[in-house]
């Protein structure tokens, strides 16, 4: 840990780690959080001492992986070779601003705090939470990392709905009120659905570098083309996925509104020749779950 304490202070700035610990991306660890508290709050059952102490316990486990998911990625792309030729944010060990092994001993670190949280979680509600953790953060290394990462051949997508959509918001729920319903299932679709709009984004800003580097990403796959449409898709999938959930909660199309905030980032995607637009759209991107989400919320909790 001294080891490490002392690279961050001689090769990188406390500005340096934020950046790569990539923010643009953290809204998709908040929102499937925020959605889960909402489908349960309205429940009269459920003392609001549990919903902020479970929430809030929910939402550290939920930034601490993606934090974690961000630095293994940058760690394990970076002593590939994959970031060599990558245009974007900050990467830490292909940047040179922090040697590989800090960097992922950052990720262990952030895996620890989820760890420690969601430890605390499942003792407060049941010890089934352990594999479920477990699975969660062995997924979350063998993304990118590992001598078979399933990033890169293109996996990354379901890995993103799975466990920042499914998992984070019914999980969630679940910690809160040790129940399963089914809106909880539904709001997950949304949450994912969001998340995933954010990879498919950075996805097609890297296809050719990532083509050259030998990572096929479901974007390489697709092409660029058609990943543009496939960007377009996911956010039909949002909105069919926010009726489904109107079925069992009438305000939750309040969610749909929000959709109008997602146009920009469509607009730019489908029309950006270059990497700077991209990743503009990654931004707008970012935003349109923030606000699909937090629009989401505020019909749940009305309702």
């Amino acid at each position: 840990m001294r080891w490490f304490l002392l690279s961050c202070e001689a090769m990188a700035s406390v500005a340096q780690w934020m950046n790569g610990a990539r923010p643009r991306t953290l809204p998709a660890a908040v929102v499937p959080v925020a959605i889960g508290i909402a489908v349960v709050a309205g429940e009269s059952d459920i003392a609001l001492t549990r919903i902020t102490v479970h929430g809030g316990l929910a939402l550290l486990v939920s930034l601490a992986l993606q934090i974690a998911v961000n630095y293994a990625n940058d760690y394990s792309d970076g002593v590939r070779g994959t970031d060599d030729e990558r245009v974007g944010p900050l990467r830490l060990v292909a940047s040179g601003v922090a040697p590989a092994r800090a960097v992922k001993y950052a990720a262990l670190l952030s895996f620890a705090v989820a760890a420690v949280a969601g430890g605390v979680l499942a003792m407060l509600t049941t010890w089934w939470l352990i594999p479920v953790g477990l699975v969660s953060m062995i997924a979350g290394w063998t993304y990118t990392g590992g001598p078979k990462p399933y990033g890169y051949v293109g996996l990354g997508e379901v890995f993103v709905f799975v466990f920042f959509g499914l998992v984070a918001t019914a999980g969630t729920a679940f910690v809160i009120t040790e129940r399963l319903p089914r809106l909880a299932v539904v709001s997950g679709a949304v949450a994912g659905f969001l998340a995933v709009a954010l990879l498919v984004v950075n996805n097609i800003r890297d296809i050719e570098s990532d083509r050259v580097s030998g990572k096929k990403t479901l974007a390489v796959r697709l092409g660029d083309r058609r990943s543009r449409h496939l960007y377009v898709a996911v956010y039909i999938c949002v909105a069919v996925a926010i009726v489904v959930a109107a079925f069992d909660e009438p305000l939750a199309l309040i969610g749909l509104v929000g959709l109008l905030a997602a146009l920009p980032a469509i607009s730019t995607v489908r029309n950006a020749r270059t990497a700077p637009e991209l990743i503009r759209a990654l931004g707008m991107t970012a935003r349109a779950q923030l606000i699909v989400g937090g629009l989401y919320v505020v019909g749940l909790v009305i309702q």
